[in-house]
């Protein structure tokens, strides 16, 4: 069984795994710790390097994806929404490289998400346009064409009414914040899916990130054209995608 280490980095808490790559599961537990305060690059470093060695896979040689949450582009972080402002424009890849002392694939934690899905999950077999977004400390996305991603689309960043980003109101952590009921959430997220649907004609909405294993609290809420429906691997798929990327 072909095997693969994934590492999903997300606002509040840094996940990891191991990969069966044939069959796209968890070959392991998965492990989390909470992300450091401020997500600062060295910081960071330390939190992946502990969860690889809960795992006792710090000395493995088994491929190993680091998924994150920015625009990456040539293994360079262009963004940082919800990390430290360092993140930008920093050469992530080879300070993770570097840092672990090992070769790894780094890429944006919703096309991690995405390519999980495609591959071996509620996107498989998707003809058209599938368009993935990660509910969470923030809105991620990603866009599949017949199952070919195309990366870095980030739509939580839209600018939505008077908010600068959408995700700052219909994000997971706006609804913990402010308390809101599921109903109430919902109507949030009916205007950012109306809107996206609206703008790009998708074929199929997959709804991941922590809060995709309540789907049926808010999903059947929704009034939409398009199919939308739970990432099968929920949670897991920034950690199966990112493996599936390094076992390439």
């Amino acid at each position: 069984m072909a095997k693969a280490i994934g590492v999903d980095i997300g606002g509040t808490g840094i996940k990891a795994g191991i990969v069966d790559l044939t069959h796209g599961t968890m070959a392991s537990d998965r492990v989390r710790v909470p992300t450091p305060e401020g997500a600062a690059p060295q910081d960071v470093l330390v939190a992946v390097q502990s969860v690889l060695k809960t795992l006792d896979v710090h000395d493995s040689t088994m491929p190993l994806g680091v998924a994150f949450p920015a625009i990456v582009k040539r293994g360079k972080t262009l963004s940082a929404a919800n990390v430290s402002k360092e993140w930008i424009d920093f050469d992530a890849e080879r300070f993770f490289r570097d840092g672990l002392g090992r070769n790894i694939v780094f890429v944006n934690d919703a096309d991690a998400a995405g390519v999980a899905e495609a591959r071996h999950g509620a996107a498989r077999d998707v003809r058209g346009l599938t368009l993935l977004t990660t509910l969470g400390t923030g809105i991620g996305s990603a866009f599949l064409y017949d199952g070919v991603l195309l990366p870095n689309t980030e739509l939580g960043q839209l600018n939505f009414r008077e908010f600068e980003s959408v995700e700052q109101w219909a994000a997971t952590s706006a609804r913990e914040r402010e308390n809101l009921s599921w109903a109430a959430w919902a109507e949030r997220l009916q205007a950012f899916y109306s809107h996206i649907e609206f703008l790009f004609s998708p074929d199929l909405f997959v709804v991941g990130g922590g809060v995709s294993k309540n789907a049926g609290d808010f999903l059947p809420l929704l009034e939409l054209k398009t199919p939308i429906v739970p990432a099968i691997h929920r949670n897991n798929s920034g950690i199966i995608g990112a493996a599936s990327l390094a076992g390439d």
